[in-house]
């Protein structure tokens, strides 16, 4: 790393920027990189299952994830599964996304717990899936805890969460193209960014990070990374809004292709359902349209 820059401004870089300082990694393409097949995934944030008056529109949410990427292999949930982490509202998303019948990935988000100290439910429903990681096809997925409780603002990723990762990148082959999610958004300048972002990301430089999906503020935002993109993303919920007030609900159906991501939004049109007849209209919103 050039001695001028400082850490926040070397995150900062565009692949430009990289470039023309002569220390732009390059992605690992063709040769250069192990073998890896190209597939389909979805990936959606903040659903905040409430109650069971949820349940249709889940259902629906998934049938029309199933039209929109018939040749999904696995779905990546960006936390806040829930909204106040209890058992009721987890096992509804649990047994809704088993429909989709393909690999459910998740992380957790602060409405994920019942309390500052008591995800127990999430532990429970969604085991083993705190930090860490899995490969497909060639390609190294990692999913991080990005919580701090039920705070909103204001946080900082756990040391729990950084030695995780100090001790694990090792284990990981930095040449493959590698995802990274998370609950809480780690772009640069997006509201709600954990404190201590930059240490989390900092421990990235190594990996061929081709995407990072984030998820807790409730918007479409695009950051680059070096040779990725930060994004979050609309939410997909019921019963809250988005916090840059687009009406849009959604999730993103991304195609991994030649070793890079590509990914499109699709909205979710409740009254398009197959059969279905839900009587709520989409953009009404029945908890505070506020920060949380």
């Amino acid at each position: 790393m050039p001695a001028a820059l400082t850490r926040r401004e070397w995150l900062r870089l565009s692949a430009g920027a990289l470039l023309s300082l002569g220390v732009w990694p390059g992605r690992l393409r063709g040769a250069d990189a192990p073998a890896h097949d190209d597939f389909t995934f979805i990936a959606v944030n903040d659903l905040h299952a409430l109650e069971d008056a949820c349940r249709p529109w889940f259902e629906s949410v998934v049938r029309q994830m199933k039209a929109s990427a018939p040749t999904a292999e696995f779905c990546l949930l960006g936390g806040d599964l829930a909204d106040n982490g209890t058992s009721a509202q987890l096992t509804l998303i649990k047994n809704s996304f088993s429909a989709l019948g393909v690999p459910c990935h998740a992380v957790v988000g602060n409405h994920d717990y019942q309390s500052d100290t008591d995800r127990s439910a999430y532990e429970r429903i969604f085991s083993e899936q705190i930090n860490y990681s899995f490969a497909h096809r060639g390609w190294q997925i990692i999913g991080l805890d990005s919580s701090e409780g039920t705070k909103s603002k204001g946080t900082r990723i756990s040391a729990t969460t950084l030695t995780w990762l100090d001790q694990n990148l090792s284990k990981l082959d930095l040449r493959r193209p590698t995802i990274l999610f998370t609950h809480f958004p780690l772009g640069d300048s997006v509201l709600a960014r954990p404190l201590n972002a930059d240490y989390l990301l900092e421990r990235c430089y190594g990996l061929n990070l081709q995407a990072v999906f984030c998820g807790h503020f409730h918007g479409f935002t695009e950051r680059p990374f070096r040779h990725s993109i930060i994004t979050t993303d609309r939410c997909c919920s019921r019963v809250r809004s988005n916090h840059d007030g687009s009406p849009e609900k959604g999730w993103f159906v991304c195609q991994a292709v030649n070793g890079e991501i590509k990914r499109r939004f699709v909205e979710f049109r409740p009254n398009e359902s197959r059969g279905d007849s839900l009587s709520f209209d989409p953009h009404v919103i029945t908890r505070p349209i506020t920060y949380h």
